[in-house]
């Protein structure tokens, strides 16, 4: 059975809250409670209403000034009787089950009309029992209610509906309308447009709550983002009353004699409000309200009917829909454009990362050399110094090859054990081992259909070496502690700084893994035998570190080059960044002098075409043999670079060339 409290505040009735069972009601002064009560009389939480065995029962909550019900102070529970009036400090409160007994009163110049089951209606009142001195006026009388809209049912209409075809085909075009709107305030204009084409309306507008809100907002907080009106009606707020119910409700409602808390109504000529019918409807979005459609007539000949609520309901559920697909499209657009923006600062910073420089004859045949080896499938073993660029070389070769697109997974064999090394390499099952907590996939799965660069391969012990072997050659492997076959499509690049035939010699590294690494061999040049390419590099470098540092050094002194070039750089190119990164943070003046690069005393790694390291055993040989490997060794390290070879010596330039001739020299 429905049951209601009307409540009354001063000289008139302000509300009308819905009891439903199962749920407690509560009184008081404090924010928190269904009904707020400001009055300094009524304690934070005075009262509470519940159903209890089919019957409604209020209790009083230990409230200072107790709570009067039908002219009795009560203390702890009590059964509410249809009809009975409770007074809690200013407030009034009937509690009846047929909201026409709220106003029963024969002198009452109002006729109430009968309810239906989506019919709810409100009479005006008439004096009260205690004869108040002010003359009650006329409350907003809703007259329909509507939680559900038959113009989108999937139930088929009677025939009998007013305006069902007509209605039904203005919704069609309203829909495909509302699906291309763009932004809120088009929708709501559109949305607008089309409710004063269905219904009788001559004022109206479309509210939202703050979008910077999740929680529940109130009345006072809706915001007007599009309104339309027909001369000479002007649009005006929807009241309070009706946008707090259709608020907590969440129904459309139909109602009557609005002008009691807004200013809806127009003015004859003696200044008295005309009668106005009004719709709300709310905007329900995910089960949640979002919004009101508001719409009224201020023509008694033009009253808004029960088929106008029907149609307005239908458009504000048109209306969320197409919020909630704009939403969705901004999130897709947002999520995009951060996607989009991420992968493209990570392609620009993995380019930067694989970008080689240098314009040397070596760099050119090195460019070269990983321009035939990018495309195919091959493995890579790449050789050379600590320090050279390997890594570099290796992402040149993924971002060259049809592999691009995957992803680049780097692994260290000499940073990790052995036991560490394997779990990095195929992964592990949960409880594999002490620490295993959860499963890992392995290097070899991360860089599935992309490309997987082993560097300081030779530092691998031998029995990872027999397990890497049979994953290199396509085999599936498992990972620690599994069982499971898993097989991927993986291209692997090596990199060593060893000499991998001398430990296949030694029994260090297995032989047939040498012969499987060792199909596509790429020796990259140490940084002294390319010192063409050490301005270039230096000038890279000081460019990358001025922007990270956010100062302004113009560049090099005569004298720092001159250092730069003629130093033989044992760290290579990892050691010529880090010598320009310390001289950046520390300089003082806008150019870099020779005083600011601070170089190491090392020597450079012993390599073949150098002179030998002295020997334990004398080795007895002419002058003229030692002159001629001397000049030969000096030639083949600075890459048959005449002049330079000349200066070393300490020769000229002409007698170099008579030497060469003399000993029949030639480049290797």
């Amino acid at each position: 059975m429905l049951a209601y409290l009307v409540i009354r505040e001063g000289n008139k009735w302000s509300d009308v809250f819905r009891l439903t069972p199962g749920r407690t009601v509560t009184v008081g002064r404090a924010s928190t409670n269904q009904i707020v009560i400001k009055d300094d009389r009524c304690s934070r939480y005075h009262a509470e209403i519940f159903l209890a065995q089919n019957r409604w029962t209020i209790r009083d909550l230990e409230s200072r000034n107790g709570t009067n019900v039908a002219g009795k102070l009560i203390r702890g529970d009590h059964v509410l009787s249809p009809g009975d009036l409770v007074r809690i400090a200013n407030c009034q409160m009937v509690f009846v089950h047929d909201l026409t007994h709220a106003f029963e009163d024969s002198s009452s110049k109002f006729a109430m009309e009968e309810l239906n089951e989506d019919t709810v209606t409100e009479p005006a009142p008439s004096a009260t029992s205690d004869q108040e001195d002010f003359e009650l006026q006329e409350p907003t009388r809703i007259t329909h209610r509507r939680g559900q809209t038959k113009f989108l049912s999937a139930e088929k209409a009677p025939a009998s509906t007013p305006r069902l075809g007509e209605a039904a085909a203005q919704l069609c075009r309203l829909a495909f309308q509302l699906a291309n709107q763009t932004d809120v305030k088009k929708v709501a204009e559109v949305a607008l447009e089309g409710l004063f084409e269905g219904t009788r309306a001559n004022a109206g507008g479309v509210l939202v709550g703050p979008c910077d809100q999740q929680d529940e907002w109130t009345a006072a907080e809706l915001q007007v983002i599009a309104s339309r009106s027909q001369p000479p009606a002007k649009y005006h707020h929807v009241s309070s009353f009706l946008a707090t119910t259709v608020l907590r409700e969440g129904e459309a409602v139909l109602a009557r004699n609005v002008s009691d808390d807004s200013q809806l109504g127009t003015r004859d000529s003696k200044g008295e409000i005309e009668s106005t019918s009004v719709i709300c409807a709310p905007v329900r979005l995910d089960k949640r309200v979002v919004g009101l459609v508001h719409l009224y007539s201020t023509k008694p000949e033009h009253m808004l009917d029960p088929d106008d609520l029907e149609f307005t309901l239908a458009v504000a559920d048109n209306v969320a829909l197409a919020l909630k697909n704009l939403v969705r499209q901004q999130e897709l657009v947002e999520n995009l454009s951060l996607t989009q923006n991420e992968i493209v600062q990570l392609r620009q910073r993995l380019g930067a990362e694989s970008e080689i420089i240098g314009g040397s004859p070596l760099m050119v045949k090195l460019q070269q050399s990983i321009a035939q080896a990018a495309p195919s499938r091959a493995t890579v073993l790449i050789r050379g110094e600590s320090g050279v660029g390997k890594e570099l070389v290796a992402r040149a070769i993924h971002f060259s090859s049809p592999r691009a697109q995957g992803p680049f997974v780097c692994l260290n064999c000499a940073a990790l054990s052995e036991t560490l090394l394997e779990s990095e390499l195929f992964g592990h099952e949960k409880g594999a081992f002490t620490g295993a907590t959860e499963r890992k996939i392995g290097k070899f799965e991360a860089a599935d259909r992309g490309t997987l660069m082993m560097d300081e391969i030779g530092e691998m012990s031998p029995s990872i070496q027999a397990k890497f072997l049979r994953a290199l050659e396509g085999h599936p492997f498992e990972r620690v502690g599994g069982n499971k076959a898993i097989r991927v499509d993986v291209r692997v690049i090596a990199a060593t700084n060893r000499e991998l035939e001398k430990d296949v010699a030694d029994g260090k590294f297995r032989r047939d893994l040498y012969f499987r690494l060792h199909v596509v061999e790429i020796l990259v040049p140490p940084l002294r035998k390319r010192a063409e390419d050490v301005v270039l590099l230096a000038a890279h470098f000081l460019d990358r570190f001025n922007e990270e540092t956010g100062k302004r050094i113009r560049g090099f002194t005569p004298a720092a080059i001159e250092l730069m070039q003629k130093y033989r750089w044992p760290g290579n190119v990892r050691e010529l960044k880090n010598v320009i990164e310390r001289a950046v943070v520390l300089a003082r003046n806008d150019r870099l002098d020779a005083d600011d690069l601070m170089l190491s005393n090392l020597a450079p790694a012993g390599e073949s075409g150098e002179l030998p390291a002295p020997a334990d055993v004398f080795e007895p040989m002419t002058l003229a043999d030692m002159e001629r490997r001397h000049i030969q060794a000096t030639l083949q390290a600075e890459s048959w670079n005449k002049s330079r070879t000349a200066a070393i010596l300490g020769i000229e330039r002409s007698t170099l060339d008579r030497k060469i001739r003399r000993y029949d020299l030639a480049p290797e």
